[in-house]
């Protein structure tokens, strides 16, 4: 595992979303659009998250663990990407 994998991941190991059986995903869509409609729709293939783009639908989803989304609220729960939004 690399040193840099969030928690619970190994880098290697995870699927290329065309490698997922993605016809069977029930897609949920962000409830906040910020006023432009532009929305994420996530979902799960198995035991990975998928997220998608709604104006990309086309688009492969992005693939994560739910160890490297938790990474990612935790720390925007901490503020760590409070310097995005400035």
């Amino acid at each position: 595992m690399s040193s840099t994998s969030p928690v619970g991941t190994n880098e290697f190991s995870k699927p290329a979303a065309s490698e997922l059986d993605l016809s069977a995903v029930t897609w949920k869509t962000t409830s906040f659009t910020g006023g432009n409609d532009n929305c994420f729709e996530f979902g799960r293939a198995g035991e990975w998250i998928v997220v998608r783009d709604t104006f990309r639908r086309e688009d492969a989803p992005q693939v994560y663990s739910k160890g490297e989304l938790k990474a990612l609220i935790d720390g925007a729960i901490a503020g760590d990407l409070d310097y995005l939004l400035a």
